[in-house]
């Protein structure tokens, strides 16, 4: 009788195994002849016959259930740096598959993201920090006052606060939306357009895009919020320029005035206003008819006016010059002779200050009874007469300073829309004729 019902135990057990949805089975163990009494042991298995605990690994977070009836998942998201203490944080959901789901992406964040120095940032601190340690020692005075402005008046105000990790693309779209609408701070401009224009705009979209992929490669944020946004778009207005047939009375004018030299260079060369000023006397190569544009006027990190670099590599270069322009030049120096500076103001022998040339040349188009016209667009009435007269578009962006031709390309769209009609005709013509 005893054997019989310990073969039908094991006969129990191998129906248990044979079972793929069981894990479970009973082994009858009878411990002598002498004590009858048999105990029943249930035995847990897993389909992988694994007896030992599995031990999570570093990071891996664990679910429970909680008294309101929804999930948490905690994980350990780094440790303090000067406690040594586990920084352990949790995601909540409705059922155990959403928590894993919030947990793995949790996890993945905390790998990529240092957590405890990502608590420390609001926006506000973080650009803050980053002008004065990334930005500020790199750029230009003018560039780095600009980035200034932008922190301290348009973006902190608004949205300083926000902690950085807490940052949204939408955050961001409605900072545009504001300034495009309410962005002006001086009583007088509110009257006449009360929100920034565009290019300012998108000049504070492109500081905070870099601001905060430094914060990505600092892993202070997962991924750069600045991507999601949409700035807006700069309308590109017509070109204007000195037309040929007022070229004659503006340079009259300047003779008048006595600068004929620096604005016949201007007109011939298309240097920008900080590198007119900033040229020497050593800077002329009598023999081969060259300018060496090396140095521009700018100002030091005091404010102060001061001489620097150009603005790229490529703005450093030389530029030839017909004989006329280095006669002018030769005699404009023959009036001071000691003097280093190409072109030095008369009431201080120093050098011109870029705006004082500014307002000479806004006198020259009055005196000449010209219309308004910058003194930038003196550059592009250069460029655009010297490609109009058949100078290729690589030697132009040479010699204004151009970082490429593509640049010269797109910038003076309509003068090369205006020579491919130009050779469009000639080859028109010529086919004609050989047919």
């Amino acid at each position: 009788k005893e054997e019989h019902r310990q073969r039908k135990n094991c006969a129990a057990i191998d129906k248990d195994r044979a079972s793929p949805s069981n894990d479970n089975f009973l082994i009858t163990v009878r411990f002598s002849d002498s004590f009858p009494l048999l105990f029943t042991v249930w035995f847990a298995v897993t389909k992988e016959v694994d007896f030992m605990p599995k031990r999570r690994a570093n990071g891996e977070g664990n679910i429970r259930k909680r008294k309101d009836g929804r999930r948490e998942g905690r994980y350990t998201a780094g440790y303090d740096e000067k406690t040594g203490k586990r920084i352990t944080k949790s995601v909540l959901g409705k059922t155990q598959a959403e928590v894993k789901e919030k947990l793995a992406k949790a996890v993945a964040e905390a790998e990529s993201v240092d957590v405890r120095r990502a608590d420390e940032y609001t926006l506000g601190t973080w650009l803050q920090t980053w002008y004065e340690l990334y930005a500020k020692p790199h750029l230009r005075f003018s560039t780095a006052e600009y980035y200034r402005r932008g922190i301290e008046l348009h973006i902190t105000p608004r949205i300083g606060d926000i902690p950085l990790k807490k940052l949204t693309g939408r955050d961001l779209q409605w900072l545009y939306k504001d300034l495009q609408e309410h962005g002006r701070l001086r009583e007088a401009q509110k009257g006449k357009q009360p929100g920034l224009s565009d290019s300012t705009i998108r000049g504070i979209h492109t500081m905070l895009h870099n601001a905060l992929a430094r914060a990505v490669k600092e892993r202070l944020i997962l991924r750069n919020p600045a991507n999601d946004c949409i700035p807006p778009k700069i309308l590109k207005h017509e070109m204007k320029i000195l037309p040929p047939e007022q070229i004659k009375s503006y340079l009259t004018a300047a003779n008048q005035r006595g600068v004929l030299p620096m604005f016949y260079l201007e007109l011939i060369s298309g240097l920008r206003k900080g590198e007119l000023v900033a040229l020497q006397w050593t800077d002329l190569d009598i023999e081969n008819k060259t300018i060496s544009v090396s140095k521009q006027a700018g100002r030091n990190n005091a404010g102060e006016p001061d001489i620097t670099r150009p603005k790229t590599e490529n703005s450093i270069r030389k530029i030839s010059i017909p004989q006329d322009a280095v006669d002018l030049l030769v005699a404009e120096h023959q009036k001071h002779p000691s003097n280093p500076w190409m072109f030095p103001s008369p009431k201080t022998g120093e050098m011109y200050h870029p705006d004082s040339v500014v307002n000479i040349h806004k006198k020259i188009l009055k005196d000449a009874g010209l219309e308004h016209l910058r003194f930038h667009d003196l550059r592009h009435t250069f460029a655009t007469l010297a490609l109009q007269n058949g100078v290729d578009v690589k030697t132009v962006s040479c010699i204004l300073g151009h970082f490429d031709a593509g640049f010269t390309l797109r910038t003076y769209t309509h003068v090369t829309r205006q020579m491919q009609e130009s050779a469009a005709e000639k080859m028109g013509n010529f086919m004609a004729q050989v047919m």
